[in-house]
């Protein structure tokens, strides 16, 4: 049996699944349609070599110029890098509200880092509906961390990460009565740069917001993720250094670009520019703001991306914490005190979220120890983005990054532990829903580690083939540096490199279709004459219809050759580093089974269980603003209630203000007291809430509208129910309770209510 099912104009047989014509009925007609295809594909072709005419174009303009970027804001320069002590090549830019926005100088400000992967920066603001634009309209300070084209000599990741260092003071600087420390957004690339830099800077930034940013290169699974082979395939990153003696020290960005590239021919060699052809009319202005920013690769220096190849893509350091600076500082992410939102997509197959969580894992054995140490981490996982448009979707921008940014402070409150963000959609049924900005209610729900391990993710076998892979990069390495590098560093020049970096294939077609090209003179005054003679055919033109049956076979022929490749790599791959011969000889032994985990850190645990010892003792002192906040601690550690909602948090706000010296207490000693707060309830429940009465007042009226603001946030996202209510009747008790009065009263003696000022402050390595 089969079916015929209409599709513009063709129908699909369900045997065969083959398209086939539906064609009108006369012979008439059939001409007729043809005529107008024909007008139509030669006027779309004369259109679309005039846009690839402009691509070029406006590819040399860019070249042209000193700074090159796509920043759709205006801006000042605040600091230039090439002026520091170790000058960089990056720059720090205050971006300039457009007319009718209104920015507030006191609000915590944002800095939006741009990946230096291949691209020029400024791809975090290339439209208003950008992660600048949703930063600007939130009424918050809005930074920008670009870069120039070429590198300064001799400048490395570690200045890097010092000059962002600065920048991030120096925007402190600019803002000293703001409330938060500055928050930070990295994208890509920029992502893992910033995390080192907040991990060699753990008291600097605020928030860090990491999109798309890959922190766990070797994660993956089986079947899918086939970048992450791409350095076994190369045999390690001796391809790398071989990249940066051609440049003679400068390593070509636009290799990076091509590696992204050819992870989906289909949409490179054919889906993007058909797109344009098919839909010239409307599709040519969106393409050419695109290419502008891909079709503009930069430089790094050989060191910076042999640095990035040995560290991360191939050797996964950073998130087994066996990087070190120059002064022999391990770089260990758990050193960051900021809480860390990952934002990642299970459409991005360049960083797909086993990659940007499984350093979670790396980093903690269990629950207990992530939240022990004070480190908060949240994530959102988009079902079908791709890895651009985690950061240049404008739906993006105007749901997650908006939403991000409007619950930035209550992002930096939550006690530690792994959090999920989740958006809920407002409805007229939504309790509350004044309470909440945007068009959603964001929830941070909390997790555990088994929830990333259910993602799935590398087996001990896949975690020795990696580490087989490390070690043969090391080899290779070393080999072609003692004996192939000295001669060819001896050949190139700076005009050799420049000739070959010209010829690559990537800026080559850029040459191509440009107005350099005399192949193509005129043909923008003949683009002009067909706009204004355009005769486009009827949506349901025959020819259209096999037009789009023609380009999805190409597609799927495309997708198919993708596959095949992408299964015959992950063979080899497996096959070749999962030799046992191939591991020995490398020395991997076969009985060593942990080959990236971090070891026990002596001096760390010893200072968490001093850490420990302190928190007993401070369990009994404070007052009503404290024991609030240990109240709904502990009802929100009810199982069915392990959530922060921003309504909740919108109720909570008043109870910053709630001093008995009248005054406001800032965001940074209130985000010390809720995590001293649930450090407390995290090490001893038991304890901690049975030292609540020693915090409360003696007046029965302090103590009952305490008990109101507690309800009141409690409830802000739906009645309790469940071992939730449960625990809230307790809190109850213990506050309406005399004897709760008495204890407060021969507490009071010996303790000064703090609440008028900081929360007792752990030090960073105690937190830890």
């Amino acid at each position: 049996m089969c079916s015929a099912h209409s599709k513009r104009g063709f129908s699909v047989n369900d045997r065969t699944n083959v398209f086939q014509p539906a064609w009108p009925g006369t012979p008439f007609d059939i001409a007729r349609q043809a005529g107008e295809y024909w007008i139509d594909a030669w006027q779309r072709s004369v259109l679309f070599m005039d846009v690839l005419r402009q691509r070029g174009d406006d590819h040399a303009e860019s070249v042209a110029q000193a700074a090159p970027h796509v920043l759709n804001f205006e801006f000042d320069v605040v600091l230039d890098g090439r002026d520091l002590e170790r000058p960089v090549n990056y720059g720090l830019l205050k971006i300039r509200p457009p007319e009718g926005v209104a920015v507030d100088a006191s609000r915590r400000p944002f800095i939006v880092f741009d990946p230096r992967a291949g691209h020029g920066p400024g791809i975090g603001g290339m439209k208003h509906d950008s992660e600048i634009g949703v930063v600007l309209r939130a009424g918050h300070p809005c930074y920008f961390v670009g870069f120039l084209p070429q590198p300064v000599h001799g400048q490395t990741i570690e200045d890097v990460c010092r000059a962002e260092a600065r920048f991030i003071a120096r925007v402190a600087e600019l803002h000293p009565d703001a409330d938060g420390k500055p928050a930070l957004i990295g994208n890509c690339q920029a992502g893992w740069q910033i995390m080192m830099t907040a991990a060699l800077n753990p008291d600097l930034p605020g928030p860090l917001v990491l999109a798309g940013a890959p922190l766990s290169y070797w994660n993956g699974v089986h079947g899918k993720n086939p970048l992450r082979y791409l350095g076994g395939l190369l045999g390690g990153t001796w391809l790398t250094a071989f990249s940066g003696d051609l440049g003679n020290g400068v390593f070509d960005g636009a290799h990076l670009v091509s590696n992204f590239e050819s992870m989906n021919p289909a949409n490179t060699w054919w889906k993007k520019e058909y797109k344009v052809y098919a839909q010239v009319d409307s599709e040519a202005q969106r393409f050419l703001e695109f290419e502008k920013w891909w079709g503009n690769p930069v430089l790094l220096n050989a060191p910076e991306m042999q640095y990035i190849a040995d560290n991360l893509f191939v050797g996964n350091r950073l998130s087994s914490g066996s990087i070190h600076d120059s002064t022999g500082r391990r770089i260990d992410l758990r050193n960051v005190k900021s809480p860390i939102v990952v934002f990642c997509s299970w459409g991005d197959d360049i960083t797909p979220p086993h990659q940007a969580l499984g350093w979670v894992l790396d980093m903690y054995q269990d629950d207990e120890a992530l939240a022990m140490s004070g480190q908060t981490i949240i994530y959102a996982m988009h079902e079908t983005i791709g890895h651009l448009g985690i950061f240049v979707s404008a739906t993006v921008a105007n749901k997650e990054h908006e939403e991000f940014t409007s619950a930035m402070d209550l992002i930096d409150v939550l006690p530690p532990g792994l959090y999920e963000a989740v958006f809920l959609e407002k409805t007229p049924e939504t309790l509350n829903a004044a309470l909440a900005t945007g068009n959603y209610v964001m929830r941070f729900e909390r997790r555990f580690l088994d929830d990333l391990r259910a993602l799935g993710g590398n087996d001990a076998e896949d975690e020795r083939r990696f580490a087989a892979v490390a070690r043969v990069s090391d080899v290779n390495v070393g080999l072609y540096r003692t004996f192939v590098s000295p001669l060819l560093r001896s050949a190139m020049n700076d005009q050799s490199a420049e000739a070959l970096r010209q010829l690559h294939p990537y800026r080559l077609r850029y040459r191509v279709y440009s107005s350099k090209n005399p192949l193509l003179h005129g043909i923008d005054k003949l683009a002009e004459r067909v706009r204004a003679q355009r005769r486009p055919a009827a949506p349901d033109n025959i020819f259209i219809a096999l037009q789009e049956a023609f380009s999805r076979q190409i597609v799927a022929l495309l997708d198919q050759y993708r596959d095949v490749r992408d299964a015959a790599v992950e063979r080899y791959f497996m096959n070749l580093y999962g030799s046992p011969v191939l591991q020995a000889l490398v020395g991997l032994r076969a009985d060593d089974q942990r080959v990236r985990q971090l070891g026990r850190d002596i001096a760390r645990e010893t200072v968490a269980a001093s850490a420990r010892a302190k928190l007993v003792e401070q369990a009994a002192v404070g007052g009503t603003v404290e024991a609030i906040v240990r109240a709904l601690l502990y009802v929100f550690r009810a199982p069915e209630l392990r959530a922060a909602d921003e309504r909740a948090y919108a109720t909570l706000r008043e109870l910053r203000a709630h001093s008995r010296a009248g005054q406001l207490m800032t965001l940074t000693h209130f985000k010390e007291l809720v995590q001293q707060q649930a450090q407390i309830l995290s090490w001893d429940e038991a304890a901690g809430f049975a030292a609540l009465p020693a915090l409360l007042p003696p007046e029965p009226e302090e103590r009952a509208r305490a008990l109101d603001v507690v309800r009141q946030v409690a409830g802000a996202a739906g009645a309790l129910s469940g071992e939730a209510a449960e625990r809230m009747e307790r809190v109850a008790s213990v506050f309406n309770s005399h004897a709760g009065a008495a204890l407060n009263l021969a507490a009071a003696v010996a303790v000064d209510p703090p609440s008028a000022k900081p929360p007792a402050k752990l030090t960073h390595k105690e937190q830890a």
